[in-house]
């Protein structure tokens, strides 16, 4: 938290992490983290999707088993916390119905930063209602050294690109694909992701179900 910046400040800077969670992963509890330091934010809300809107390449694990492992991932975070927002909202998971259903439940008077990596933001355009989607809540995108940032404005354009705030992370290579298919193949995944859930994983025998 800045000098400058007061407890009740904070307190109305709430972050959203929108994502399947397939499973979660240190990558995302760390993207959470810094955007929460450096933006000086009271609150980082994870809102595991319920029904993707876009079609995956896999078959994504039931709802409940990603809102079980997002909670064992956050549980030891006080500023964390994981919503079943989505999961329990029927229909796709559009993200500009998850922004506005949190702003009516926080008040006018917080102000929401939707974090996300670099690259999805590419795809914005492609999201239902983006340019809603800018103009109700600050974007935050998660890059990596090397991430060449003059490509967010040549595919987004100045304007749209000027309304997305850089968030400059560490180098961690770390995917939920890498993840379930290193369980498929029998390695481990220590240190991909918090140990509680790979017990989950282990004991559920998520990602080896037939």
């Amino acid at each position: 938290m800045r000098p400058e910046d007061t407890p009740t400040e904070a307190s109305k800077r709430v972050g959203l992490v929108g994502g399947t969670f397939d499973p979660i992963h240190y990558g995302h509890l760390l993207v959470a983290e810094e955007a929460r330091q450096q933006y000086q934010l009271g609150e980082v809300i994870f809102v595991p999707n319920g029904t993707p809107p876009h079609k995956k390449d896999y078959e994504v694990s039931p709802a409940e088993d990603r809102y079980a492992m997002a909670l064992l991932a956050t549980v030891g975070n006080p500023y964390f916390s994981v919503s079943r927002e989505e999961i329990e909202r029927p229909g796709p998971s559009y993200s500009i119905d998850t922004i506005r259903a949190f702003q009516q439940q926080l008040g006018s008077q917080v102000q929401l930063y939707f974090i996300t990596g670099a690259d999805a933001v590419l795809e914005i355009l492609t999201w239902h209602q983006p340019g809603a989607i800018v103009a109700e809540c600050q974007i935050i995108a998660a890059h990596r050294p090397g991430f060449d940032l003059q490509k967010m404005t040549a595919v987004l354009g100045p304007d749209l690109a000027s309304k997305v705030e850089m968030l400059a992370m560490p180098a961690v290579d770390i995917s939920s694909t890498q993840i379930r298919e290193r369980v498929v193949q029998g390695q481990g995944i220590r240190y991909l992701t918090p140990p509680a859930v790979g017990k989950y994983i282990s004991k559920s025998g998520q990602y080896n179900k037939s």
